[in-house]
């Protein structure tokens, strides 16, 4: 068995293995979602004596790559461009969240029908464009007024759709009454057991709010999603919301796990109660206007993210910028504002540096040489690990794993 294999198989273990096979499957297909898949092998491999160690500790994704970023509708009920997952969020140097946005950009050039050079030039702009907003030190979030190309576009168009159409694209009407679809793509069955366990978890938290009739559940069932975290409990929730059948509403309820950064974070982390604590508070530091609902629940010992699914949700679709390079620097641009003022958005909260550190260390000469000499090379690590990793997907060592 090869050396990467070894390592995915000890990070996955005790996940659910129908899942994990879907992961496992979806990693297969090429570098990039073998990229999305191996969040812990990146940080496995960074290097504890490099210089980008250096950098301003400031609040970071953790995950950043160019498909984790997408609309929604904030708790102002305003539609925003944002990251929009934070499972992995931590206190970190900032160059971390660069270099793994960077390296994503370089994998998932074939993915994109772009060469290297484009690639490399990209990664190029995109820190040119970071380092000129961080010096601004201007915080700003991006919605459809100020957005450009296809961000625009995706908000202009989410903006327009509504509930009724989507709670009709995900559930069936029996007898006047909503159900969720089951349809073992996106969702999956539970158990009469978990099912309890939601139930009696949502009324418990349910009273603790204002208005507890609208968390009323009509039904529940494994929700399926993401590259990454699948194979971690999740659930999708059909609630009363403001009245049936059409003002009902979807919330997604996500199990929350130690980050895979921990290991090797050379900055002292807060002492989070729950994971679910860490994971929504982060959020809300970063994002500024988080999304409707989102909320750190339990469920037994387990700790979960609560959030509202919406028909504003949605990413940039990928076949509008293969091979468009003037749509993809559009998208990078807004990408590095995003990112930018994530940062200083976040500075001074709980050990992240003020921004004022951070619009110093941007000043400093040769850091973006060295990040972008890192993100290359790493990038070649990637297609390396992923021809390996499909060498003993191939041999069946993923087949029967759990």
């Amino acid at each position: 068995m090869s050396n990467v294999a070894e390592r995915i198989l000890a990070f996955n273990k005790g996940r659910d293995p129908e899942l994990l096979q879907l992961k496992y499957h979806t990693m297969r297909s090429d570098a990039f979602a073998f990229l999305r898949g191996t969040c812990h092998l990146f940080y496995e491999d960074w290097p504890a004596d490099s210089a980008l160690n250096n950098a301003p500790p400031t609040w970071i994704c953790g995950d950043l790559h160019w498909q984790n970023l997408g609309s929604y509708k904030g708790d102002n009920r305003l539609v925003y461009f944002q990251i929009n997952d934070f499972d992995e969020a931590v206190l970190a140097p900032c160059t971390w969240d660069l270099a793994r946005l960077l390296v994503s950009l370089v994998v998932g050039a074939k993915f994109l029908q772009c060469d290297a050079p484009q690639a490399e030039a990209l990664c190029a702009y995109f820190l040119d464009e970071y380092a000129k907003e961080v010096a601004k030190g201007r915080i700003e979030l991006i919605h459809e007024e100020d957005s450009t190309g296809v961000v625009r576009e995706l908000l202009f168009q989410v903006r327009t759709r509504n509930r009724a159409a989507f709670l009709d694209s995900r559930t069936t009407l029996v007898e006047g009454v909503r159900r969720l679809r089951i349809d073992g793509k996106h969702t999956r069955p539970i158990t009469e057991g978990e099912r309890a366990n939601v139930l009696n978890m949502m009324q418990n938290w349910a009273k603790q709010q204002v208005h507890p009739q609208f968390f009323t559940v009509l039904d529940v069932a494994h929700r399926v999603a993401g590259v990454g975290s699948l194979g971690v409990d999740r659930y999708v929730l059909l609630v009363e919301g403001k009245g049936s059948p059409d003002r009902n509403y979807l919330l997604d309820l996500k199990a929350e796990q130690t980050s895979s950064l921990q290991p090797y974070l050379p900055t002292k982390q807060p002492d989070w109660h729950e994971q679910a604590e860490r994971v929504v508070t982060i959020q809300q530091w970063v994002q500024g206007v988080p999304p409707a609902l989102l909320s750190a629940v339990k469920i037994g010992g387990g700790s979960y993210v609560l959030r509202e699914l919406q028909p504003q949700e949605d990413k940039v679709h990928t076949e509008l910028l293969q091979g468009k390079v003037s749509r993809l620097e559009k998208l990078v641009e807004t990408i590095a504002r995003v990112v930018a003022w994530g940062q200083l958005r976040s500075g001074g909260q709980q050990g992240a540096e003020p921004a004022y550190a951070l619009m110093t260390f941007i000043q400093q000469p040769h850091w973006q040489k060295a990040l972008l000499k890192y993100v290359q090379a790493y990038a070649n690590q990637v297609e390396e690990d992923y021809q390996e990793y499909c060498a003993a997907y191939d041999k069946g060592v993923f087949s029967s794993a759990s």
